[in-house]
């Protein structure tokens, strides 16, 4: 329910609080002003001032099943009142349940489930599973990656969040994946992109030494850094790559995972099975912490008679799988795969294909189901992006600038370095679709007049 009427005090109070006793992450303390949010209800929230806003990003494309959904509340609620929490050595009705169902939707022949509180440990625990059965401790992982801000994950990222934490995991190697925009293999075409992108792998693989490698960990779509969607047959052929050389392949479904791109986990829309899948965000919606790997049975099978040398107070905490079991009885009752396969092709996909004739900040748009990017620009035949790379303070005002413009008519954007994404809750109705795509086509004439200027 929305806030009716500003509460000025309970903001001041709110904004005191967090300023005068709150660290924040990826922050320079002093130079931020975090909005006092006061509720939120399926693709809106609000704050204390009266403002309410489309939320575009899920929070931190997370929030799959929206603010305040009433059957992972309730579920929440229901275990709260029957068991709180208990150790993980126990067994427990909900944990197991969750494992089942994550089973039943994974490939064949991946039958466990090791809980943990977050995507960063999920990443860190799948490294330590390959490293483990392969006996092998090199692991690569692509640039234009994000995989967590724990020691290994924060290595295994391939953007500008690693650099002030190195070193910290000697044994990552990172190579280029394909982004056909802008290509790193000067590539003409999609299958140019793969082909030569594949090249470029095994080149690293055979230069580092396959003897040497435990694992490649990949988003099976890359996230934050761009959502960039695989061309035909790269995400096959790196399985095969892992397959030639005995080498673990990781499919990081932190962010994509739990139907953002209309499938219960992506690699299912690219025919490829990896050996350990990681996830959390949308498995729960973040309602509570939880996160995990997925493990294929021959990886499983290492540690039947060898302990595995890992594990968190809190893995698979009751309070947190309670609300995953409803989120499957939410998708499976509501037809949310469906829904959001059919908004994306039918609704956003031309809506920003519309935008990119339109506009000419736009230089591409990409994605599938309720994830896409819309990479800006100040010249559509040089490809410059709108702001340089990894731009901040002065340098960032034009996206500033776009992302103000948003919020003033109402919608919380994600943007990124040159790009901004649109990835609402996956319950949001049609209508509110289309007006937060109203909004961001009304703030590209900002960022038009930035790279016109």
């Amino acid at each position: 329910m929305t806030l009716t009427s500003p509460d000025l005090d309970t903001d001041a109070r709110v904004r005191a609080n967090d300023r005068g006793h709150v660290f924040h992450s990826w922050s320079a303390q002093a130079l931020i002003d975090p909005l006092p949010v006061a509720g939120g209800e399926g693709a809106t929230f609000w704050d204390y001032a009266g403002n309410s806003y489309l939320d575009f990003s899920s929070q931190l494309v997370n929030l799959n099943l929206g603010h305040q959904h009433p059957d992972l509340v309730a579920a929440i609620q229901r275990q709260a009142g029957e068991l709180a929490t208990i150790q993980p050595a126990m067994a427990n009705d909900v944990r197991g349940e969750l494992a089942r169902r994550i089973a039943e939707v994974a490939p064949e022949g991946m039958s466990k489930v090791f809980f943990t509180n977050g995507g960063a440990d999920a990443n860190e625990n799948a490294v330590r599973m390959a490293r483990l059965v392969t006996g092998k401790r090199k692991v690569l992982a692509m640039y234009r990656s994000y995989h967590g801000n724990t020691s290994t994950a924060i290595t295994l990222t391939g953007d500008p969040r690693r650099w002030a934490n190195e070193p910290a995991d000697a044994s990552v190697v990172h190579f280029f994946g394909p982004y056909a925009y802008r290509s790193a293999f000067h590539s003409a075409s999609e299958e140019e992109e793969t082909a030569r992108a594949l090249e470029h792998l095994e080149q690293t693989i055979i230069l580092e030494g396959a003897s040497t490698i435990g694992a490649i960990i990949l988003e099976t779509v890359v996230g934050t850094n761009g959502v960039l969607v695989p061309p035909p047959g790269y995400l096959p052929g790196v399985r095969a790559l892992c397959d030639k050389y005995g080498i673990v392949y990781i499919a990081d479904e932190v962010m994509v995972g739990f139907g953002r791109i209309g499938e219960w986990f992506a690699f299912d829309a690219f025919d490829v099975v990896p050996d350990l899948i990681t996830f959390a965000k949308g498995v729960n919606s973040g309602y509570v912490p939880l996160g995990g790997v997925v493990i294929s049975d021959a990886i499983a099978a290492h540690f039947d008679t060898v302990a595995f040398p890992g594990g968190l107070t809190y893995s698979g905490h009751p309070l947190a799988c309670a609300p995953g079991v409803a989120t499957f009885e939410v998708f499976e009752r509501d037809g949310i795969l469906e829904r959001v396969r059919d908004l994306g092709e039918r609704v956003v996909g031309p809506r920003l294909r519309e935008m990119a004739e339109k506009h000419p900040s736009v230089g591409e748009v990409r994605g599938r189901g309720l994830f896409w990017a819309i990479e800006l620009v100040r010249d559509r035949e040089t490809r410059e992006p709108l702001v340089p790379f990894n731009a901040a303070g002065p340098a960032a005002a034009p996206m500033t600038a776009f992302a103000a413009a948003c919020k003033k008519a109402g919608l919380w954007p994600f943007t990124h370095f040159n790009r901004v994404h649109v990835a609402p809750p996956l319950v949001i109705t049609e209508e509110e679709l289309v007006r937060g795509l109203d909004i961001i086509d009304e703030a590209l004439t900002v960022a038009d007049e930035a790279a016109a200027s």
